[in-house]
């Protein structure tokens, strides 16, 4: 019987990119030192289908800058996996999208950050954002189906119903959502996080978007560090009766591969706390069943899979569903994972209490790639003061509606709440 823990893969092929982002966690630009080359690309596909990986996703850096992409988007089709990517689209011609189609690239992701200035910014080169339209404008033409993923922070909060529209007007079917976390690049400009206390405003704007999207044949996909356990839980994950957070998956649907051979059980986690091996060195089979950096979840659904909590995460009436949340956001912020600050619930129940939190950098990150810092957390009155000097704090008064959203029905009166 073939192998089938892990069934989806996330496959950085080059650290080399057209673009600065303030908030990318690898760091990336420069290629990686000893890259994998075409035939140990090549290998690694054949060993990914012999595991019982069904879909892998291309990325970055920015993909199409390694010279070999095509040839490896053919493989993973050949072997019989499904081949997306995701990508900045700096530079996307309709050539290259024909190209892309052809090799048997299926589905595809443009990152949109904010509105034209906004996106400029994160993406650290003017004229970025006129190319991700340009690139999904091309991928319609040629017949490859897209959507987009979008990181929410401080700086693309505000803007986030008017992002929905400029995406859904380009013609996209799915749009990816995630918070910013400080890792990497993100971990240096981390005025641009949002504090965990500000979900409380953030997490009512994003689901009556949401709503919005739905019934206008957008589906929202909610990243790993999205919601958990609040009133709009279900409508973030899909709708159904049991579309709700169950836990860090790494490691047991999913794998994280790194341009130079080093595999994780999750693309975003840090590389030195949790690579298992690397492939120059061991077989992927071997990486997968043997090493614990791709087995820490294995526990799940017994004690061993709450041992690792600590903080608000430890004592939650949802511990041992949850398992402290997305594991790559709670280690970047307190440098080992089990206590997550990005929780809508955690937010909820401490207003309840009359308290909020914030987070502060008490440690710099190293400036390697997916490095983090370390930061503090501050319980305090709900209604202390707010910081001075803080001139991106995010709350409701600051969201940009689009015109004749005024009207639209409140998300609160279409979903119940359980707090």
């Amino acid at each position: 019987m073939s192998y089938r823990r892990i069934s989806y893969a996330v496959w950085e092929i080059t650290l080399k990119c057209n673009l600065a982002c303030q908030h990318c966690g690898s760091r990336a630009g420069h290629t990686r030192t000893k890259e994998l080359s075409t035939e140990e690309a090549l290998n690694l596909v054949k060993q990914m289908a012999e595991v019982g990986i069904a879909e892998v996703t291309l990325i970055g850096g920015e993909a199409f800058l390694r010279p070999d992409w095509l040839e490896i988007a053919q493989a993973i089709t050949s072997a019989g996996m499904l081949c997306g990517m995701t990508t900045g689209g700096y530079g996307i011609t309709v050539e290259t999208a024909r190209r892309m189609k052809d090799a048997g690239i299926k589905v595809v992701s443009v990152s949109v950050d904010g509105l034209e200035t906004t996106h400029d910014r994160l993406r650290g080169r003017v004229g970025s954002w006129q190319w991700a339209f340009k690139t999904m404008s091309h991928l319609k033409e040629v017949g490859i189906p897209f959507g987009c993923n979008t990181q929410i922070n401080r700086l693309s909060a505000p803007e986030f119903p008017r992002i929905y529209e400029c995406i859904r007007d380009a013609g996209v079917f799915a749009w990816q959502i995630q918070l910013t976390v400080p890792m990497g690049n993100a971990a240096d400009n981390s005025e641009i996080l949002l504090q965990p206390c500000e979900l409380l405003d953030v997490y009512p704007m994003i689901a009556r978007v949401a709503q919005r999207a739905k019934q206008e044949g957008v589906q929202v996909q909610a990243g790993n560090n999205i919601g958990y356990y609040g009133p709009y839980e279900r409508l973030l994950r899909g709708g159904e009766a049991w579309s709700f957070w169950q836990g860090c998956s790494a490691g047991l649907s999913a794998l994280g591969i790194e341009a130079d051979g080093a595999i994780k059980g999750c693309p975003s986690l840090p590389t030195s706390a949790y690579t298992g091996g690397n492939i120059r060195d061991y077989s992927l089979r071997t990486i997968i069943e043997e090493t614990e950096e791709l087995r820490f979840n294995l526990g799940a659904g017994t004690p061993k899979g709450t041992e690792h909590l600590w903080g608000f995460c430890k004592s939650c009436e949802f511990a041992e569903l949850c398992r402290g949340g997305c594991s790559w956001t709670a280690h970047v912020f307190f440098d080992k994972r089990g206590n997550n600050p990005y929780c809508h619930h955690r937010a909820l129940t401490q207003a309840e209490r009359g308290l909020r939190e914030r987070v502060f950098l008490q440690h710099q990150a190293k400036g390697t790639p997916f490095d983090n810092g370390e930061f503090g957390l501050i319980e305090e009155p709900i209604n202390a003061p707010w910081p001075e000097n803080d001139p991106l704090h995010f709350t409701a008064d600051t969201i940009q509606w689009p015109q004749g959203w005024e009207e639209s029905q409140p998300v609160a009166s279409l979903i119940s709440s359980s707090h």
